[in-house]
């Protein structure tokens, strides 16, 4: 049986944590930031973990992280 392929578009954007729970980087960061607070955009800086409903799509995605 030949490798899986890993989805390199989802490579670049998660991460494993050492527990094996998948990080992320927060969406609305790069424009249209004047109207944003400072304490809203300072929060989109952390980064999140993704959410239970999405655990499987991404772990198919990314099949050796």
């Amino acid at each position: 049986m030949p490798k899986m392929k890993t989805n390199r578009g989802a490579a670049k954007r998660f991460k494993a944590t050492g527990s094996g729970k998948i990080r992320r980087n927060k969406a609305f960061t790069s424009h249209i930031l004047t109207k944003k607070s400072t304490k809203r955009k300072r929060n989109l800086r952390k980064s999140g973990l993704i959410d239970a409903a999405d655990l499987k799509a991404v772990k198919r995605m990314l099949p050796y992280i």
